[in-house]
């Protein structure tokens, strides 16, 4: 009988042979086992793609989101790398009031992922600082000589040239936004100051500037650009949530979803400065109207905008609510209630024909001031002497009237329409004057309890006047603290308290509002927000080069064996074929050799002589 020999070369040279009778038992099975060999062997191959590669992409994609999203708190303080081609800059000027500033930002190019958006950071320069410059006066002032704005403009656009590569000024864009200052302003001095800036800018510089790109910003816009800052700083716009993370269920008008969609919980914002006082947050579930009036007067304060470089998705679509007070802001408040002081004052003694408050012997009481304080407010005509008594909560009720509320369903401040707030499901920070108010020498920045926060402000309000003054010679309050701030802390406090649980209606045990003056250790301008909205569609060119770079290399990275599972799937199947093909045609040479291994056909084996060997090569 013969004999099959198999030797192969690789991986290692080897050599054995077997019997042929042997050989169709050991590696000669039927079709029919083939087969089934065969499919297991699939099988096999599809489970370990599905359990085993499959799951450890996703978790290498998850871990390597993870690892990015804390690296980039880490790169936003260090010194931007200006040689980095892949680099994108944009500029914003605040035009404001008081000064005007330039704020230099960066992002690297869009990763093509289109339900993320840009990366949007400060530039840094080499000392690791922000790459700001700011100039006094305000833009305002120049109403009469609109020809010099361009002039005035020129050194904070100079500055913002030197630090960014000179290369990447035609594709860096420059916006230009103006705010309070300029909006008192006749609409015609505004337009002259706007038409010289896009006249003159073009001729002196290289950014990608068009007459879009300077404008005047309402109110409603800086509080919108602010609190997409915010939330940005705060990675609320990253939709990919952890366990444990608040989330909030969002419904669009008019949408055809089934279900609302679930996102992360955006964050609230409070802010209190000297002049005005602000609120903004986002409006998940749609609202309702208790009258046509207050619909009408609704649409000016519900901004819904879209986020995303895709108008067609909505997961980035947004509908925030925002509202912006006059004379609501601290010091703005406190000259409202000394301005009723002196006419209340001035009425009362005419009618009883008394003299109170017109000396400082007769001083007239005031109980939100400190113990033994002294002051004088009102014109000189009618100078009115204030004496200090101290006490909080009659201090509350005297500024009661000063929030101009209604008995209107769903209003604030000034009987403006405010929609429901889910205090249960939502986060608020303060910032501003709700910070200085509650640190400076409250010493309690940072949760905010009611609760607490009225007893230290009590306590504060009782205290004398020349104790308040020991204290902070000794240095027990904040560094930036002066004697204005100890003066008119008591009132301050107040009015803070009023105007968020009586004016904006937070309730007294509500426990998500934190009081803050940075975000991440930075101080978030809303010209953040404002260059994060308007280059939104930005991603947009680099999806498309990515999906372009995708086609024409897809061939190089599919050889990736250590990566490419599907790869390791194709060899393994073509593998697995060979070896059913090559043990079919063993079985075709077996069947063959031993219908020739008969006795009348095979006369070397009567004569004994050794059987020859069929060497078969792998």
């Amino acid at each position: 009988m013969g004999r099959i020999s198999i030797s192969c070369l690789f991986p290692a040279s080897w050599h054995f042979s077997v019997s042929s009778q042997v050989l169709p038992r050991l590696l000669l099975p039927s079709l029919r086992q083939l087969l089934l060999i065969g499919l297991v062997l699939g099988v096999a191959g599809l489970l370990y793609l599905l359990f085993v590669t499959g799951k450890g992409h996703a978790g290498w994609i998850e871990k390597e989101n993870h690892f990015h999203r804390h690296l980039a708190r880490v790169t936003d303080v260090e010194a931007t790398d200006t040689s980095n081609p892949n680099l994108n800059y944009g500029l914003v000027v605040d035009c404001g009031s008081s000064g005007s500033r330039v704020f230099v930002y960066c992002w690297p190019h869009h990763n093509g992922n289109p339900h993320e958006l840009l990366d949007i950071r400060q530039m840094r320069d080499q000392h690791r600082k922000p790459v700001v410059m700011k100039i006094k006066p305000g833009i305002s002032e120049l109403a009469v000589t609109p020809e010099k704005a361009s002039d005035y403009i020129y050194p904070l656009l100079s500055f913002a040239a030197q630090h960014i590569p000179k290369n990447k000024h035609q594709e860096t864009p420059l916006y230009i936004l103006c705010t309070a200052g300029m909006r008192i302003l006749p609409d015609s001095q505004q337009e002259a100051l706007l038409e010289d800036l896009r006249t003159d800018i073009p001729v002196n510089f290289n950014f990608l500037f068009s007459d879009s790109h300077v404008e005047v910003i309402s109110g409603k816009q800086e509080g919108v650009y602010a609190w997409i800052g915010i939330n940005f700083v705060l990675g609320r716009f990253n939709h990919v949530h952890n366990d444990g993370e608040a989330v909030v269920e969002v419904q669009f008008p008019g949408g055809d979803q089934q279900e609302a969609l679930v996102r992360k919980r955006t964050a609230g914002v409070l802010d209190m400065g000297g002049v005005s006082t602000q609120i903004a947050y986002e409006v998940p579930k749609t609202v309702s109207f208790a009258s046509p009036q207050q619909e009408e007067v609704a649409k000016n304060l519900l901004a819904e905008f879209n986020l995303g470089c895709d108008a067609h998705r909505t997961e980035h679509v947004y509908r925030v609510y925002v509202s912006t007070f006059l004379g609501f802001g601290g010091n703005a408040a406190r000259r409202r209630y000394e301005d009723g002081l002196v006419r209340n004052t001035a009425t009362r003694n005419k009618l009883l024909g008394q003299r109170l408050g017109e000396t400082a012997d007769a001083p007239l009481l005031d109980p939100c001031l400190p113990p033994d304080l002294r002051d004088e407010v009102g014109p000189p005509a009618q100078r009115l002497h204030l004496g200090g008594t101290g006490d909080f909560d009659q201090c509350r009720q005297l500024l009661q009237p000063f929030l101009n509320r209604t008995d209107d369903t769903h209003t604030s401040l000034n009987g403006v329409y405010q929609p429901a707030i889910d205090y249960d499901n939502s986060q608020f920070y303060g910032f501003s004057e709700f910070y200085y108010c509650t640190e400076d020498v409250l010493r309690m920045g940072g949760d905010y309890n009611s609760s607490k926060y009225a007893q230290a402000a009590k306590s504060y309000c009782a205290t004398q006047w020349k104790t308040l003054k020991d204290r902070f010679d000794s240095g027990l309050y904040a560094s930036h603290a002066d004697l204005h701030r100890l003066k008119y802390q008591c009132f301050k406090s107040a009015w803070i308290y009023e105007v968020l649980h009586s004016g904006f209606s937070f309730p007294a045990d509500y426990k998500s509002l934190k009081t803050a003056l940075l975000v991440y250790d930075k101080e978030v301008q809303w010209t953040l927000g404002a260059i994060l909205y308007r280059t939104r569609f930005l991603p947009l060119r680099d999806i498309q080069q990515e999906t372009l770079k995708a086609v024409h290399s897809h061939w190089r990275h599919s050889f990736s064996f250590v990566n490419n599972h599907y790869l390791f799937l194709a060899c393994f199947l073509v593998v697995v074929l060979s070896i059913l093909l090559y043990l079919l045609r063993l079985r075709r040479i077996s069947r063959r050799a031993t219908q020739r291994c008969t006795p009348s056909s095979v006369p070397w084996l009567e004569e004994g002589l050794s059987s020859p060997t069929i060497p078969i090569t792998l």
